[in-house]
């Protein structure tokens, strides 16, 4: 019996983890928030402006994380396949190296849960993890922050805060990506006894 619930929690997991993958690989929209480059709706769009800006990262290796992406916007759009040469111009990439960094300052926590995101998804396909979901919940409460209990400045429709529904997708799926261990949490802790003195040696010792 533990066997099999630690099978089926195994798969879930393993499922979760995968579907995690495939929603940041291929940038299915989680969020409207003002970045570097412009509107960013993914972690992996916030995370390829950073990494552009301050050239952590190759420039060929931000362009390896962003193809799928553009292949599957692209197809599901207008049909077409999109140019490696032409990837930082469909994600307006070309000049946040000049942009002003006081964006991504005042929305710290949607960048750095973009980084864990990033990488939980990443890693997540070869070992399931807790980064994923910490990603997701720091994204979360980011925009959170800035829509509900900050004041935000820009009142535009088009350019203010929003939360795509695929958000509560990708959280369901990061918590579920977590492995949980059935058989350690139902097990009751067992009560150790208690060692006491024997009577006889104490009455020895007073003598």
């Amino acid at each position: 019996m533990a066997t099999s619930s630690k099978g089926w929690t195994s798969n879930i997991s393993s499922i979760a983890s995968r579907v995690y993958f495939f929603i940041i690989i291929l940038q299915a929209p989680l969020f409207r928030v003002s970045c570097r480059a412009g509107i960013c709706t993914t972690p992996l769009h916030v995370t390829s402006s950073q990494l552009i800006a301050s050239e952590i990262f190759p420039e060929a290796a931000v362009k390896a994380l962003l193809f799928p992406g553009a292949i599957a916007h692209g197809l599901v759009k207008n049909m077409t396949f999109p140019s490696w040469g032409e990837l930082l111009n469909i994600y307006n990439l070309t000049s946040v190296k000049e942009a002003s960094a006081v964006t991504d300052l005042q929305r710290l926590e949607v960048l750095a849960g973009s980084y864990f995101s990033v990488a939980g998804g990443l890693i997540g396909i070869l070992k399931p993890g807790r980064m994923s979901m910490f990603g997701t919940l720091l994204v979360i409460w980011g925009l959170v922050k800035e829509g509900i209990l900050g004041k935000p400045g820009n009142t535009d429709p088009a350019t203010s805060v929003y939360v795509y529904p695929t958000m509560l997708i990708a959280l369901i799926c990061a918590f579920a990506s977590v492995k949980y261990d059935i058989k350690k949490v139902m097990r009751s802790p067992v009560a150790r006894p208690v060692a006491k003195p024997l009577q006889s040696s104490s009455k020895s010792k007073l003598k």
